[in-house]
């Protein structure tokens, strides 16, 4: 095959969006989330992983936790895999890594990323629901379940498992 034959059938391969997060919890088991300011809902401190660049979404998901809440943190196994179908936008495969148990020390050290982010709050697995959006609820879930269980990588479609 040529190179601009090559070039062709890459070009012409489906395209996905790649991202990449962080559970970081407190030591009562509180999920730490943040509040973007360019969309509706609340997320995990995390974003899009900058494969362009021979980024992987380990070192992605620690890029964006340190660019967007300050904390240099060394991140765990990986938690969840979640392959989410969006309208309007490629499929996205997205990567929780356990960020581990913050102290209190931890959480006075946050710096917002004020560009993108307008604050950051603490939030038990019951409440979840009223700040995580369509399938990161979901992905959340299976994420604190592997780390409550021990259990292996949890495979999700659209936030729901599939594996089990």
């Amino acid at each position: 095959m040529s190179t601009a034959d090559y070039a062709t059938y890459i070009a012409s391969l489906p395209r996905v969006i790649a991202g990449a997060a962080a559970v970081l919890r407190d030591a009562e088991g509180r999920v730490l989330l943040v509040e973007p300011n360019y969309r509706e809902g609340w997320t995990l401190p995390g974003g899009t992983i900058e494969a362009q660049d021979g980024e992987t979404p380990r070192q992605g998901a620690w890029r964006e936790t340190v660019e967007e809440i300050g904390l240099d943190v060394r991140l765990g196994r990986l938690l969840a895999v979640d392959w989410s179908h969006g309208a309007g936008r490629p499929p996205i495969v997205a990567y929780l890594y356990d960020g581990g148990v913050l102290s209190d020390d931890d959480l006075k050290a946050i710096r917002l990323q004020e560009e993108e982010l307008l604050s950051w709050r603490l939030v038990s697995r019951a409440e979840l629901g009223e700040h995580l959006l369509g399938s990161l609820h979901g992905r959340v879930l299976a994420a604190l379940d592997v780390l409550a269980d021990g259990s292996g990588t949890a495979e999700l479609e659209n936030g729901v498992r599939v594996d089990r």
